[in-house]
């Protein structure tokens, strides 16, 4: 029994090597070796070949990057907190055999951020329905929820009546409508993913039929014809007198 050769270690093919990651949250890459014995795992990264962790030891100054793994598993995780677009590159999970054996990890650092479609301000009359729709862009997976805000006030679950939300996941967009809106309803609406960063757009709810700025317009069309009838009278007048002149 004694006279048996250890038995040679190898890398489960079990997890993604090609990983995705959010700008700020907490990225995972997941080396699973079989038959370790005692040898150790080695994190590296290949630009500028940083040892990053050696068994459960952290050997970067960086406190970002640490070994996570669960005695009598074959998981070895290096787990980068609050990660940023600068951590993306090839990480190497690096077994301490003669020769070496590794295996490459490609993380991608990605920013997620929401987007309201539509300008950033909106004038509406009042009685009108506010409808609004939020995307996730740039998200490694859907967010766990979308939250609406009106200023501080969460409106998904609102006490006022009229109010919608529709969120799709998989396609990372969440809709709100409120009817029937009311001076009350203006104010600062931002859709807030979980794993994204906010957007916000400005709603001003104006009272009368029409908004100022349309009034001022139709305004000035009221006065347009009796306008065009003193220009009428000024060149009849003209003519009048250059034929008397002649």
């Amino acid at each position: 029994m004694w006279d048996q050769p250890r038995l040679k270690p190898y890398f489960e093919n079990t997890t993604s090597t090609r990983v995705v990651g959010a700008a700020g949250r907490t990225a995972y890459l997941h080396c699973r070796v079989g038959h370790l014995g005692d040898r150790a795992v080695t994190w590296i990264r290949r630009k500028g070949a940083h040892v990053l962790t050696v068994g459960l030891f952290t050997y970067t100054t960086d406190s970002r990057f640490t070994a996570v793994h669960s005695e009598g598993t074959n998981d070895w995780t290096l787990r980068i907190d609050s990660a940023q677009r600068a951590d993306s590159g090839v990480y190497e999970c690096q077994v301490s055999t003669d020769p070496k054996m590794s295996r490459p990890f490609h993380l991608q650092v990605v920013e997620a951020a929401a987007q309201v479609e539509g300008p950033r301000e909106l004038h509406m009359v009042s009685g009108s329905n506010i409808n609004l729709t939020c995307k996730v862009t740039g998200s490694p997976e859907p967010p766990q929820y979308i939250y609406w805000y009106r200023g501080s006030t969460l409106v998904n679950y609102s006490s006022r009546g009229g109010i919608s939300v529709v969120t799709d996941k998989l396609s990372r967009t969440s809709r709100l409508i409120l009817t029937r809106a009311t001076t009350a309803d203006s104010g600062n609406y931002t859709c807030v993913p979980a794993n994204a960063e906010s957007a916000s757009v400005s709603v001003y709810i104006l009272t009368g039929e029409q908004p100022a700025a349309m009034q001022g317009g139709e305004s000035a069309g009221v006065h347009c014809p009796a306008r065009l009838t003193q220009l009428l009278l000024a060149v009849t007048v003209a003519n009048v007198h250059h034929l008397a002149g002649r």
